[in-house]
């Protein structure tokens, strides 16, 4: 019983390690890197030097696409206290984001009045991820590697990433807010 324990024990113990965050050097941050936007016009995000920032990889065919209401009530909440939010198009969960960069601007603008940026629709995962998420998978772990549409990093005024929230958490959530106040 004792042997089985014990076990039992090292086993807990070494699931917990494998699931910890990376210990980040950061040998560069966030705000080091850049993206083109939905117009194709390069956004140098050291311009969001000092803000904290919630990176979310969107789609406009997606059962959590409602949450762009929410990104915009977020960003229009906190934008005055140093709050931006930067929304990633991908077509790499269940094919839900397939238009154009044009196509994708019309049904944000159209459909929620979004006016924070979006960018160029990218890959978020694998190994033509683009550089923002490499960079978060490099620094804090498989935790920032998006599972689904939705995904949402916070990246504090620092340029690091403070912490992450999966999809079914949405964007005007407690866990969230709290977090943002937090930093802000």
């Amino acid at each position: 019983m004792y042997y089985k324990n014990y076990i039992l024990i090292l086993i807990t113990l070494f699931m917990f390690s494998i699931f910890q965050k990376v210990s980040a050097n950061y040998e560069k941050l966030f705000f080091d890197l850049s993206i083109k936007d939905i117009n194709n016009e390069t956004i140098d995000l050291n311009r969001y030097k000092g803000r904290t920032i919630l990176l979310v990889n969107v789609a406009s065919k997606c059962g959590f696409t409602k949450q762009y209401a929410d990104l915009q009530t977020l960003f229009d909440n906190y934008k005055d206290r140093g709050f931006s939010v930067i929304a990633v198009p991908s077509n790499q969960f269940g094919n839900q984001e397939q238009g154009t960069n044009k196509e994708i601007k019309d049904f944000c603008e159209t459909n929620f009045n979004i006016t924070f940026p979006i960018t160029d629709k990218v890959d978020v995962k694998g190994p033509n991820a683009h550089d923002i998420y490499q960079w978060a998978n490099k620094n804090y772990g498989s935790s920032t590697i998006p599972k689904w549409n939705f995904h949402k990093i916070l990246i504090n005024k620092d340029g690091k990433i403070e912490d992450t929230f999966n999809s079914f958490i949405n964007p005007t959530s407690k866990k969230i807010i709290k977090k943002i106040e937090k930093i802000l």
